[in-house]
């Protein structure tokens, strides 16, 4: 049967060049292992047919069987501190010679402890804490509570946004490539149009660039006229495509939601703990959500590890189990965070974030001074979106040439992703050195080059 693949979150492995990626693999073993793993699991869109088999990982890199690094510039968003982080791994090691399961019904002093930390990065305006074992879970229990506390079943999300992979996590999202050949999903899941202050709102012809409030608008409208809605769930700055929305827009919403009882959740999975140049993106933006939803380096790349934080006043759902996840209490996954928290007090990592960033921002305006097809930058602390386009006047995607970039960079050892067929994403590890960060913006630089001469209309 034919599909159809919209643009979404990540490059597809369905396209031409993941072929001819594939096919132009030398090592013998290598190719032995992809196609092991293609025959056995499952295949899907965004990942198996895979692009390489790595062996070990160090610092920044990744290391493939075929003895091929990668400087990774993508991650999944749980590498921020690097790899074989052997501060992080000897406190785990620790934890795992003596407590590595603690069963439901009882705690750990690790897990308390961890709950106690969040709160207080949170300047204790977010005091109530749950685990889960991974992200998607994570906002399911948000869903979970809202409904509870609220009384309302209805949801609001962003179109084209990703909060997770399970059925009520894609009902919530807005990305057609997790939702196709499902037939109906959970009832009362209501989007609306994400900021995008390069395209400006399609809504309003009038709007000038760079607004966004009207976006703001455009949500309280929707959220009268539905009318039973509990919860907004949104990512404070867009991960993938990396739009980054201002202040103003934030503090109308959070006006919005607190006027018409709509709990705001803030999906902070993938840029939480530091990418942004603040332990949690949310703090930049003068407000505080009701929910914080966390995950990804939360277990600092060693242990699935997700939660929820939030109000005291959400604290009303003793009646029901909210989780009850086997590994929800898990004193490894605790462990892991209180000591990636450690790690980046210790080493002033978000200082160090916001000295990359100021760097990475120079380097990605210059290339775009250089080639006519970078559209818009858009970007915070180390969190980056290189936009493709064919034409800056029509803003038409470009993304051929986006492709051969990734492809490019995957050459020269710069593994990166693609999102929303357009956007090269870019998510550096918040440890790597100043002459790192060069050395891999030089690769892109150069993979950008390539692309402009052979690959651009």
């Amino acid at each position: 049967m034919e599909r159809k693949y919209l643009n979404t979150e990540g490059d597809l492995n369905l396209s031409g060049r993941r072929k001819e990626w594939n096919e132009g693999l030398e090592d013998e073993h290598t190719k032995d292992l992809l196609q092991r793993d293609s025959q056995h699991f499952l295949h899907q869109a965004l990942s198996t047919p895979c692009l390489d088999v790595i062996v070990s990982a160090e610092g920044i890199r990744l290391k493939s069987q075929s003895g091929k690094t990668y400087i990774d510039f993508h991650g999944n968003s749980v590498h921020q501190l690097g790899y074989n982080n052997q501060y992080i791994i000897n406190r785990v090691k620790a934890q795992l010679d003596q407590l590595p399961f603690c069963p439901r019904r009882y705690t750990n002093e690790p897990a308390i402890a961890l709950a106690e930390r969040l709160s207080a990065l949170t300047g204790h305006a977010l005091s109530r804490v749950l685990f889960a074992p991974g992200g998607t879970s994570a906002v399911g229990m948000a869903l979970k509570l809202a409904r509870i506390y609220t009384g309302k079943y209805k949801t609001i999300a962003m179109y084209d946004s990703f909060h997770g992979a399970s059925m009520d996590s894609i009902s919530l999202g807005g990305e057609y490539v997790f939702q196709q050949d499902l037939g109906p999903l959970m009832a009362g899941s209501v989007h609306v149009p994400p900021v995008d202050t390069y395209r400006g709102m399609w809504f309003n012809p009038n709007s000038q660039p760079g607004e966004d409030i009207g976006y703001a608008d455009y949500l309280e409208y929707v959220i009268e006229k539905e009318g039973d809605v509990g919860v907004l769930v949104a990512e404070t700055i867009r991960s993938t495509t990396i739009h980054v929305p201002s202040a103003a827009y934030w503090k109308r919403v959070r006006e919005i939601c607190d006027k018409h009882g709509v709990l705001l959740v803030f999906d902070e999975i993938p840029i939480g703990l530091g990418r942004t140049g603040s332990m949690f993106a949310y703090q930049d933006y003068g407000i505080v959500p009701d929910i914080l939803v966390l995950g990804k380096g939360l277990g600092a790349g060693l242990v699935p590890m997700a939660a929820i934080v939030c109000k005291e006043e959400l604290n009303v759902a003793s009646h029901v189990s909210l989780g009850h996840f086997t590994h929800e209490k898990s004193p490894l996954g605790a462990a892991a965070a209180l000591a990636a928290f450690d790690y980046m007090e210790e080493h002033q990592v978000l200082a160090h974030v916001a000295l990359l960033g100021e760097l990475m921002g120079q380097r990605l305006y210059k290339m775009q001074e250089r080639f006519d097809f970078i559209g818009d930058i858009r970007g915070k602390g180390l969190l980056w979106g290189v936009e493709i386009v064919a034409d800056r006047v029509t803003k038409q995607k470009d993304s051929n040439s986006a492709e051969c970039i990734l492809y490019r960079c995957l050459e020269l050892g710069l593994s990166m992703k693609v999102s929303d067929g357009n956007v090269l994403s870019l998510y550096p590890p918040l440890i790597m050195s100043t002459a790192e960060l060069v050395e891999a913006l030089d690769l892109l630089e150069e993979a950008i080059a390539y692309a402009d001469e052979k690959c651009a209309k």
